[in-house]
């Protein structure tokens, strides 16, 4: 049976993604993809070879591999809401990555720079600070209270998953004088100025207005990749990939994994230390 996609689909996808407690970034992400999707539907019937169309016109306008599937798996759950099972499509089969785009990871050079930009930003270096000493996601800033810096941890609870993060000392110890400097004395420290704890946008926003000071390429700078900084800092000093799946809520150390690829050059200095060329 042929199906035309409707204005009304997608709120009821949206009201059904919130009653299995997805979270607003995993809400917000799936519809932006379904809208793309009935987009390019263009109010024409729902067939499956409409559904691969649309899967392989996303690889010929240039977007990335990953992110394609991506949006397919988000499109995938849409039809599966819909009872369209029958026009589910098959992700992009991929090679597994051996190293990683240099151009896109964030140094630990790189990240002094930026807190040094944001020095005049007292809020955003210590937010970027936080998320870096200790791999939080920008879902999770909401979990650092001043309660949890005189604690020393905080409980996290996102996904259906509970976990416990320790905060450095050092951390703490900036973090509650923050808190005595903007007159906070309970709950969330970081806030807009009318209270509110900052948003995604927000905070994403903040760092790239001290890229151009800081000299980093503004792609390179948002909140996911000083998590990644800080996994590959910890396995340098741990070696311990299971504990750093847990540090980072990880389901499956393949995630995490993912996180710890060298970068090309890095690549390229293993082959060259194999000394097969003569």
């Amino acid at each position: 049976m042929e199906q035309i996609m409707q204005k009304e689909h997608l709120q009821l996808f949206a009201a059904y993604l919130r009653q299995e407690e997805k979270s607003a970034g995993t809400v917000e992400k799936y519809l932006r993809d379904a809208l793309c999707f009935a987009a390019h539907m263009g109010g024409a019937p729902v067939t499956k070879d409409a559904v691969a169309a649309w899967r392989d016109g996303l690889v010929t306008q240039g977007y990335a591999p990953t992110t394609v599937n991506s949006m397919v798996a988000s499109v995938n759950a849409l039809l599966r809401f819909l009872g369209r099972e029958d026009c589910r499509v098959r992700a992009l089969r991929l090679q597994r990555r051996v190293f990683r785009d240099q151009s896109r990871e964030l140094t630990r050079e790189e990240y002094d720079r930026l807190l040094a930009a944001a020095g005049g930003k007292p809020r955003l270096a210590l937010l970027m600070e936080t998320i870096c000493s200790t791999g939080i996601r920008v879902s999770e800033v909401q979990y650092i209270t001043v309660e949890a810096a005189r604690e020393g941890r905080t409980q996290i609870s996102l996904k259906g998953k509970i976990r416990v993060i320790m905060l450095p000392g050092k951390l703490c110890r900036k973090l509650l004088k923050y808190a005595g400097q903007q007159k906070i004395t309970s709950g969330a420290l970081f806030l807009t100025a009318k209270g509110k704890p900052l948003t995604r946008g927000q905070i994403w926003a903040e760092m790239k207005s001290v890229c151009k000071k800081a000299g980093v390429d503004p792609r390179k700078v948002y909140p996911h990749n000083l998590r990644h900084l800080f996994a590959r800092m910890f396995y340098r000093v741990t070696r311990d990939i299971a504990k750093l799946a847990d540090v980072l809520g990880h389901s499956s150390i393949e995630t995490t994994r993912i996180y710890l690829i060298s970068t090309g050059a890095e690549h390229a200095k293993v082959l060259d230390r194999l000394g097969l060329v003569s």
